[in-house]
């Protein structure tokens, strides 16, 4: 098949337009149809490519995509890694190229194993199974895939049948189609019309209410990070989540505390935590993010209850240079930021069972876990509910933290579960079941968010299956367009 030739520079410009697009698709600014459009212009002339050339084409458009929209990662490193600033925009830049290796790695593969037949949809195929290697290798870093921003898009009734690589899939093959279309290719308008009017037809909600509402009260302590850990940080951190605790209606049913509310562990938090839960009407109960540690010296980042509270979490899926150190032995004294202001954590096991709290039945993703897809559907199937405490602080007045907030709202989209969200200073959310925020607290204050969660019961394909019918997907769609060797 004929393709337009670019040259090199105007394919790599078109590229990083590309990246910066996907960006603007997502949170704050929620323009989700430049996904498709940022999709077409990374694979306008892409099959007339050497697999070095797209390769290149790739890293541009990944250095487009993370340098604008993954940029909250120098406020870690510099305002709460103790960094200065050369050094800090020296690792953001090393965080940037390596993420943007993904796609150069993607489209190098593409080339060199794809030949120009079906090219439109061997494009889509290989763009998911490029996001399924970096949701696993190397611990996994899914943030910003293609899908994600489409939660209040005409495409959203797809995320509950397939997740969001199902979502990543159809984004990329409207990208890639609309070109062919545009290149008076008549047969792409069939695939294309099917993939935005199907939704049409999907149901609206694939899980029913459960039980009566329950209030529920989300405690936003908004502490500052860098005294956090000191003494006088830690008797701030008591003196406030008592204080807002104690201001409570006497109608709540259930009280959350974001993660690491307190910075102490549990065992040294207990009395505190006794006396915030004897403070609260009888039949109210107490649920916080706290750190854990037990008599073989590890330590665990956690939630724990207070009351009628069975089960505990214990996080699965750890931050690498934020909770536990790669190469610790080498790295560690080396420079501040690889100083972690608390032990290295241990995960957790993989397969949790969920919490029992009061009537609810609560399946928890701590922080960074919200973005693992099939990790919230694992404890969704068996919960009512979803929680995730997360401190956000460390993002500061970034998009990171409305990036994670629209992830949080995909994962009760896909799995028809309500997601109650407490955090540090923001967003702290209530979420339905259909992805919609029913209220939210104002970052960067101290704050509570009072509001009501109803469980619901009953799965959806999503929550069943999980993403691999996505990936099967996407690989039978780049198996067609295989070169032949003779």
């Amino acid at each position: 098949m004929a393709d337009v030739r670019l040259p090199p520079a105007l394919g790599c410009l078109l590229a990083l337009v590309a990246g910066g697009l996907t960006t603007l698709s997502t949170a704050p600014f929620s323009l989700w149809w430049l996904g498709p459009v940022a999709a077409g212009l990374l694979y306008l002339g892409l099959p007339a490519l050497t697999p070095r050339q797209a390769a290149l084409r790739g890293l541009c458009y990944g250095i487009g995509l993370f340098g604008s929209g993954a940029s909250w990662v120098y406020v870690s490193i510099h305002d709460y890694g103790y960094t200065g600033v050369p050094l800090a925009l020296l690792l953001t830049a090393l965080f940037v190229v390596g993420l943007a290796l993904f796609f150069a790695a993607t489209l190098w593969g593409y080339r060199r194993l794809c030949g120009p037949r079906l090219a439109a949809l061997t494009f889509a195929g290989a763009w998911v199974l490029g996001e399924w290697l970096r949701t696993w290798l190397f611990t996994g870093f899914p943030w910003l895939l293609l899908g994600s921003a489409q939660v209040d898009s005409p495409l959203a009734p797809w995320a509950p049948v397939g997740g969001v690589y199902l979502l990543s899939l159809i984004v990329a093959l409207t990208g890639s189609l609309g070109v062919e279309l545009l290149r008076r290719r008549a047969w792409a308008a069939v695939p294309l019309a099917a993939l935005w009017l199907v939704p049409l037809a999907l149901p609206d909600q694939w899980t029913t209410p459960r039980g009566e509402p329950v209030r529920v009260a989300l405690l936003q302590g908004n502490l500052p990070q860098l005294i956090k850990w000191r003494p006088e940080g830690q008797r701030q951190a008591v003196d406030t989540y008592l204080g807002l605790t104690r201001g409570l209606d006497d109608d709540v049913d259930l009280v959350i505390w974001p993660e690491a509310a307190l910075p102490m562990f549990e065992d040294q938090a207990a009395p505190i935590l006794e006396r915030a839960h004897a403070a609260l009407p009888a039949g109210t109960e107490l649920v916080t993010g706290i750190l854990q540690r037990d008599a073989r010296g590890l330590y665990y980042n956690s939630v724990v209850g207070r009351g009628d509270v069975e089960g505990a979490y214990r996080k699965a899926h750890l931050v690498p240079f934020g909770e536990y150190l790669p190469l610790e032995s080498l790295l560690r004294g080396a420079i501040a930021f690889f100083d972690l202001p608390a032990p290295a954590m241990t995960p957790g096991p993989e397969e949790q069972a969920p919490m029992r709290v009061g009537s609810l039945v609560i399946g928890n993703a701590i922080c960074y876990e919200i973005i693992y897809a099939d990790l919230v559907a694992e404890q969704a199937r068996e919960a009512g509910v979803l929680l995730t405490v997360s401190n956000d602080t460390w993002f500061g007045a970034s998009i990171g933290p409305l990036q994670h907030l629209q992830m949080a709202r995909l994962r009760a989209l896909e799995n028809g579960r309500p997601v109650i969200r407490a955090t540090s200073n923001g967003v702290t959310a209530l979420i339905d079941a259909r992805g919609r925020v029913t209220a939210r607290a104002p970052q960067f204050e101290t704050a509570v968010l009072e509001g009501e969660v109803t469980a619901t019961d009953g799965l959806t394909p999503f929550t069943r299956t999980g993403s691999w019918p996505a990936w099967l997907l996407a690989a039978l769609l780049v198996l067609p367009g295989l070169r032949r060797r003779r």
